[in-house]
């Protein structure tokens, strides 16, 4: 018999122990959703505060109630912009400047990969941004030789 009291006090620990994380959760969610709201006022803001503070089972489950649809298109409004942002920064870092593709190229044409003439369609590309060559246009292929190139010597002994 001392088992099975053991056993469902154990039970009856892990139901209140989730219930209380679970409220916690929810409590948070809504003093963020509070001091996210720019529309409500701040004395009303406070309120809420102070009735979550004294009567808060009751005052989380009226706010939810109350406010709940709120409550989802505000975190989405967030959530939007959050994304917005993190694509802007991502756009704006994985983007290299006019002068890094000029750069890139001049190395390219140094180590003769490329011709002056391809240096010079890159550099119109980097500096105009022409329709169809954003700025990780990869370069041109290499022209081909106007003249067979003869096979090389073979070694002397």
């Amino acid at each position: 018999m001392d088992f099975w009291n053991n056993f469902w006090n154990i039970i009856w620990l892990f139901f209140w122990s989730f219930a209380f994380i679970a409220y916690l959760f929810a409590l948070f969610a809504i003093i963020s959703d509070l001091f996210r709201d720019h529309k409500l006022n701040g004395w009303w803001k406070a309120l809420w505060i102070i009735f979550l503070i004294f009567v808060p089972f009751l005052t989380a489950l009226v706010y939810l109630i109350a406010r709940g649809p709120g409550m989802a298109e505000r975190s989405q409004k967030e959530a939007r912009q959050v994304q917005q942002s993190t694509d802007a920064y991502i756009r704006e870092v994985a983007t290299s400047s006019p002068s890094d593709e000029i750069a890139k190229a001049k190395a390219l044409l140094d180590a003769g990969t490329i011709t002056p003439e391809e240096f010079a369609h890159l550099k119109s590309v980097a500096l105009g941004h022409q329709a169809g060559a954003g700025a990780h246009a990869a370069p041109a292929a290499p022209a081909a030789p106007s003249a067979p190139t003869p096979p090389p010597a073979a070694p002397t002994a």
